[in-house]
């Protein structure tokens, strides 16, 4: 016989074992027997039962498994052949059609009705504990005869037993009677006609508070009628006192409310503890709030903020929860807390309440209601990461219901919306990355690089940097550093989810690949994610899909799907690259177009969502030159998609989701057009531009020549429309399509070298008579004109306010709830059409210069000047936001197309003087306001409009002749020797060519951003990098663009210790004065930006330079005529030194540097001391004197500039009297120690004498004793001076007067009380002497 392993032996000696085993070919010891299917099949219906006689306990409805402790994920099991599930019935309707009320999630326990049953105090025992269980010696004698059973398998079977016998009725517990009102019968039944209590009106007709649940069906009602007459025989058989007495004692067992006293009976139960027993009683009343103090805010199960004094039922499951008992809803914290939950339910349920919260938040409901932004506190929480966590989730709903929440955190609602609705305006399908502005600036060097290589970077701190450090500056990046990209690719690939769930994680994709190019590379590089979801989402071939709910969109066409796609071919050609040739996008993109939507096979709105996105997708790709091997094999399908376009527009009302097809369908043809008008690229040298060039087009101009007349006919039939403002706001897509299509189509049109110029000119002269005139003549052309104001965001910049809802680590466009009508993204804007109509009209004067005059000829409405003049003028710029970037910059495209056409206007033939200088105002305030991305019309605008002669009417109009009469007439008001502001600014004027070179020089962009936006301005498709625009983070030139070449001149100075060659300082600098000093004379406006204490920091940059620079004579009168203009009484009180400079730490700083350079190199410079001397003012910080008078004093003797050439007035310096001790200790020691004198600073002479005077007489019985110790000790001195002038100046000063020699009167004898003051004094100062200060 083998012997059972012992401990120590091995797994190999088990082995040993077994083999012996089957070489001795023993019977085993124990049989396995399988247990049958549970399911009910008929397999193993004719095997005789097995025999058992094992020990098994039978207990009805108990399940063959223990319940899980923990939920585990739903088991996929067939449904048994008894109970099959119909298959159009929704899972989700069935599931909240067995579960009854939400509280059902909120708890597992329900309670039992116990109010009609007995409840029995503890028995009094002399014991602590209840006696042990024994078994009786009839068990014991039983268990020798029944076999091997166990002790409780026949406990059981005795107490089956029992039941079976039944009760007798000395053995039944006496039963409560019914409560009053319960339900009596007159004519009772034949079968309860004996249940009726002698002397008694009661009678019963049925169990009612005893129904058999958890019983079989068919023994339920059986059971629940024998326990019923049980009860009735029990209380038949005691007599009334009896009832009524023991329904008495129950209902005060029952009352636990109330007051219990202890037993002496009761063990260990000798204090009542009544706080124990609070949670039985009703909820306290709601609190009605009295104050305006804070109270937590509380949410419903829709995420509805609920008022503090609400007072909601508690069946609504609104109220489990501690804090704040009777207050309905959950808080936040509580919320976070149940997503920890163990039961599924409660995690999805907390989930789901926290999306439709954070989604009502970012809809703006909650307002000013809440202190603080939810998002912000949700993400300081750390909801992002309770997101990803719950993403990895075992339980489907709890997986969904946290991508349901990524979705409502993420994807703000209305920002979708607007992008795909002006994706067909003039260069509508740029956007600017969705991403947080970075804090720490780029240098120069790093400014040169491509956009899309500045993308693709990325920093070794910012790899290692754990999610939560990235999370906290940007929310995308830290979600992408937690691997969430595979786990979205893990849900659809193998969890196969619903529809919603489908749609969610498009959409969170969709807002990740708007974030940036290294987010939308990262979307692409996913492995299997793109393959899954073009496999899926966007297969070649699928079943029909009628109209309703769809139960799965696996292998069904999604609208959705296409977008993704679309937007990560927009990030960058490379990406559009990858997608056409690796995910076979060509037969998808055939396929969707070759049909008409209604042929689709889709529901009717899915079917048009998605032929828009096919096609836009097509152009996105169209627009990088890629894709034109399509347009040769679906050229019949465009075609007759052109053809039906006129009947569709003629329906009745337009159908949105149609005009934005039709659109997108005219952006494509528009892309292509552009493609076979672009030449090959040329073989370039340079690398940033050589990274740009592609191969030439596949598309050829013969191939789009004929779209022109099919094109055309659709316009006219929308511009008839114009005069109906319902119908026109419906197909406001489609004429801003055309538009733009005719204008890339004459210009294609124009670049062919084998077409005939001839025929070009008269198809545009043609164009021009019939159709283009006409229209600017019609009166509905004006009114567009005038909702120019009401709709511009830079004449509402109040209409553009940072959302409520706007952490900066998440960046949104904030469109919650659409845009208003008046609005530039509006129903009613007409910003779109107009700058299509300003394209188009510009394309035409470029190529047919005789149609310039007559097309120009709508730059005279009155909606358009009125625009501009409230566009010039001054006031605040709209706050730079997401959205307020994206609406400028498709304003900003209005007005530089409206300015490009009056200056080829003005080229031809001279613009009225006003017109001219307005478009020059608004030219300058547009050169400072456009932001990246728009470096082209930076540069253009350079080259044309700023600095074009036929923009400055006043040098014709006697403008420079004005400039020399008011320097006459204010020869006797300014202290500035005036040098002839008229012959500076004719000079100016002359010399515009040079000062042109110069700005371009010095402010032109980067040469690989300028290339970028050039080419996507020119339509050079094959050298377009990116449809994804550069961060907007502020404008690209400073608002004191003017003065950049000379700062920037002024810093190559400071790293140039060698110094700078004369002829480029000398040249740069008097550009810039002659350029500001026109600006100050004829564009006060330009500069209205720059803060004077701004322009004066510029000006003492031109002496900071060179040591020389300064003395040439044309620099001193450019500086000098400034200067004047800064010291003119209506700009002098705003010069303020205290305030933030921008370019400059602080300004005491660069004036301490002036004045170590003033005392080094000026020799005297009268010019250079005026500079010094007007931020001495009195007004001004005392820093700025003590600067001068304690660390420079040798800067006084230079500090020659007379009085007469003082550029303010006297009374600046001497009003009002100095209260700075220390100061006047100084002013005293230089005039005492003679370092300050008259004949070598006589300002300051004057200034030093005033405020010692004021000071040494003065009486002002609040002064601390120091100050009045310091003021003693100075006149004692001043008595005892041994210079007579300077103590008669000291003790006689009277008034300033700049005319006087001095610079102020005297007395010629001191006032009595200051005669008496001072002969009080020197008697003490005869009998004590004098006393040391």
């Amino acid at each position: 016989m083998l012997s059972r392993p012992k401990p120590g032996e091995s797994e190999v000696d088990l082995l040993h074992f077994q083999s012996q085993f089957l070489a001795a070919g023993a019977a085993p010891a124990v049989q396995l027997v399988k247990k049958g299917n549970r399911g009910g099949g008929d397999a193993n219906s004719d095997r005789p039962p097995l025999q058992d006689h094992r020990d098994v306990v039978m207990l009805d409805n108990l399940p063959d498994l223990p319940p899980a402790l923990v939920p585990s994920p739903p088991k996929r099991a067939r449904p048994s052949p008894g109970h099959c599930l119909p298959e159009d019935e929704d899972p989700e309707e069935r599931l909240r059609r067995h579960d009854q009320h939400i509280t059902a999630v909120l708890t597992k326990i329900i309670e039992r009705d116990t109010s009609s049953v007995a409840v029995n105090l503890p028995v009094p025992s002399g014991v602590a504990f209840p006696a042990v269980f024994l078994r009786s010696r009839d068990t014991q004698g039983k268990s020798a005869t029944s076999g091997k059973r166990s002790i409780f398998a026949q406990e059981i079977a005795a107490r089956r037993i029992a039941e079976a016998k039944g009760p007798s009725v000395g053995e039944v517990v006496p039963n409560v009677g019914p409560p009053e009102g319960a339900v009596t019968c007159e004519t009772p039944t034949p079968r309860n006609q004996g249940c009726q209590l002698p002397g008694s009106s009661h009678s019963f007709q049925g169990p009612n508070l005893v129904t058999g649940k958890g019983l079989r069906d068919q023994e339920a009602e059986q059971e629940a009628q024998t326990i019923h007459e049980e009860n009735i025989a029990r209380l038949q058989a005691m007599a009334p006192e009896e009832i009524l007495q023991e329904q008495q004692r129950l209902l005060a067992q029952l009352a636990l409310a109330l007051p219990v006293t202890p037993q002496k009976e009761w063990l260990h139960m000798d204090t009542v503890e009544l706080e124990k027993l609070h949670w039985t009683q009703d909820l306290p009343p709601v609190r009605r709030q009295q104050t305006q103090e804070r109270m937590q805010a509380r949410f419903s199960l829709q995420g509805e903020l609920l008022a503090p004094d609400v007072d909601l039922p508690t069946h609504l499951g609104l109220h489990h929860h501690g804090e704040e008992a009777e207050r309905a809803g959950y808080s936040l914290q509580e919320l976070f807390h149940l997503t920890r939950s163990q039961v599924s339910q409660q995690r999805a349920l907390a989930l789901h309440v926290l999306a439709q919260v954070i989604s009502r938040a970012q809809a703006g409901e909650f307002g000013d209601r809440l202190a603080g932004s939810v998002l912000s506190l949700l993400l300081d929480a750390g909801f992002l990461f309770l997101l990803r966590f719950s993403l990895d989730d075992r339980v489907d709903g709890v997986i969904a219901t946290a991508i349901r929440a990524l979705r409502a955190l993420l994807v703000a609602p209305g920002d979708e919306e607007l992008l795909d609705s002006t994706f067909s305006w003039y260069h509508g399908a740029l956007t600017f990355p969705l991403m947080p502005s970075q804090e720490d600036k780029e240098d120069e060097d790093k400014d040169e690089e491509c956009p899309a290589g500045k993308a693709k970077r990325k920093s070794p701190e910012e790899e290692s940097r754990p999610p939560p450090d990235l999370a906290r500056h940007d929310v995308i990046k830290g979600l992408l550093a937690t691997s969430l990209l595979p786990r979205l690719r893990y849900v659809l690939e193998v969890t196969y989810p619903g529809p919603a769930v489908v749609l969610d994680i498009l959409a969170v994709l969709i807002r990740l690949a708007r974030h940036s190019l290294e987010s939308a590379t990262r979307v692409l590089e996913c492995p299997r994610l793109i393959e899954t979801i073009v496999r899926e989402f966007l297969p070649t071939s699928w079943s029909p899909v009628g109209a309703g709910p769809t139960p799965s969109l696996y292998k069904v066409p999604c609208a959705t799907a296409m977008k993704l796609l679309r937007v990560l071919a927009s990030a960058g050609r490379n990406i559009a690259a990858r997608l056409l040739s690796s995910f076979d996008l060509r037969s998808r993109l055939c396929r969707i177009i070759a049909e008409a939507p209604q042929e689709l096979a889709l529901p009717p709105e899915e079917a048009e969502m998605l032929s828009t996105e096919a096609l836009r997708l097509w152009a996105v790709a169209a627009s990088y030159g890629q894709g034109g091997y399509l347009y040769r094999e679906l050229y019949p399908v465009l075609m007759r998609a052109l053809q039906v376009v006129p009947r569709e527009l003629s329906t009745h009302p337009p159908q949105p989701l149609s005009m934005q097809r039709i659109a997108s369908l005219l952006t494509l043809l528009t892309q292509l057009t552009l493609a076979a008008g672009s030449t090959p690229a040329e073989t370039i040298s340079d690398s940033a531009e050589a990274s740009l060039s592609a191969t030439p087009s596949l598309v050829t101009w013969t191939q789009v020549s004929g779209l022109q007349p099919l094109v055309e006919p659709c316009l006219r039939q929308t511009l008839k429309l114009l005069s109906r403002p319902e119908m026109w706001r419906a197909v406001g897509p489609v004429p801003v399509a055309c538009l733009l299509f005719l204008g890339a189509y004459y210009q294609a049109w124009s670049q062919q070298p084998s077409s005939c110029p001839e025929d070009w000119l008269q198809d545009m002269e043609r164009l021009s008579e019939e159709l283009l005139l006409p229209l600017l003549s019609q009166p509905t052309l004006g009114s567009l004109w005038d909702s120019l104001r009401h709709c511009s965001l830079l004449c509402n910049p109040l209409s553009c306010v940072p959302a409520l809802e706007a952490p900066p680590s998440l960046v949104s466009l904030g469109c919650s709830g659409g845009c208003p009508r008046l609005s530039l993204a509006g129903s009613a804007s007409p910003f779109p059409f107009l700058t299509a109509l300003l394209s188009l009209l510009n394309t035409l004067a470029q190529i047919h210069k005789g149609l310039c005059g007559q097309l120009a000829a709508i730059l005279a409405a009155p909606g358009l000047q009125n625009y501009f003049l409230q566009c010039v003028a001054p006031g605040a710029a709209p706050h730079l936001t997401p959205f307020s970037a994206w609406a400028l910059r498709h304003e900003y495209h209005l007005q530089y197309l409206a300015l490009a056409l009056a200056q080829k206007a003005a080229a031809l033939q001279p613009l009225p003087a006003t017109h001219a200088a307005l478009y020059h105002g608004m030219a300058l305030a547009l050169l400072s306001r456009l932001l990246p991305g728009s470096e082209y019309l930076t540069h253009e605008l350079l080259l044309s409009c700023v600095f074009r002669l036929e923009f400055l009417p006043e040098r014709t109009s006697g403008g420079p002749e004005a400039a020399d009469f008011s320097d006459q007439l204010s020869l006797g008001s300014s202290r500035v020797p005036r040098c002839g502001q008229g012959t500076l600014l004719a000079q100016a004027c002359q010399d515009l060519p040079s000062i042109r070179n110069c700005y371009l020089t010095h402010c032109s962009p980067a040469r690989a951003s300028l290339l970028a936006s050039q080419a996507l301005h020119r339509g050079e498709l094959q050298r377009v990098p990116t449809l994804l625009l550069p961060m907007p983070t502020e404008p690209l030139l400073p608002t004191d663009w003017p003065f950049l070449p000379l700062i920037r001149l002024y810093h190559r100075a400071s790293d140039t210790p060698s110094g700078l060659s004369p002829t480029d300082t000398m040249g740069t600098a008097m550009r810039v004065l002659q350029w500001v000093l026109v600006l100050e004379s004829w564009r006060p406006q330009a500069l209205w930006a720059v803060p004077p204490a701004a322009r004066l920091a510029r000006l003492m940059c031109v002496f900071l330079v060179d040591s020389e620079l300064f003395r040439e004579s044309p620099v001193q009168h450019l500086v000098a005529a400034l200067l004047a203009q800064l010291c003119q009484p209506q700009v002098l009180p705003n010069l303020n030194l205290d305030c933030r400079l921008p370019g400059l730490t602080s300004f005491p700083d660069l004036y301490a540097n002036f004045l170590d350079h003033f005392e080094a190199v000026s020799f005297g410079d009268h010019l250079f001391g005026a500079l010094v001397l007007l931020p001495l003012q009195r007004r001004f910080s005392v820093t700025l004197r003590l600067a001068l008078f304690g660390e420079h004093v040798g800067a006084l003797r230079a500090l020659s500039l007379p009085l007469t050439q003082l550029p303010v007035s006297l009374e600046c310096y001497t009003v009002p009297p100095e209260d700075n001790l220390a100061l006047l200790q100084l002013y005293f020691r230089t005039l005492v120690t003679g370092a300050l004198r008259p004949r070598w600073c006589p300002v300051l002479y004057a200034v030093a004498v005033a405020h010692v005077n004021s000071f040494i007489f003065s009486q002002d019985p609040q002064s601390s004793d120091e100050v009045k110790a310091a003021r003693r000790s100075m006149l004692q001195k001043t008595w005892l001076l041994a210079d007579e002038g300077l103590r008669q100046h000291l003790l006689h000063y009277k008034l300033p007067n700049s005319t006087l020699p001095e610079g102020f009167e005297l007395y010629s004898q001191l006032p009595p009380l200051r005669q008496h003051y001072l002969q009080r004094l020197t008697s003490t100062v005869l009998q004590n002497g004098v006393s040391e200060t």
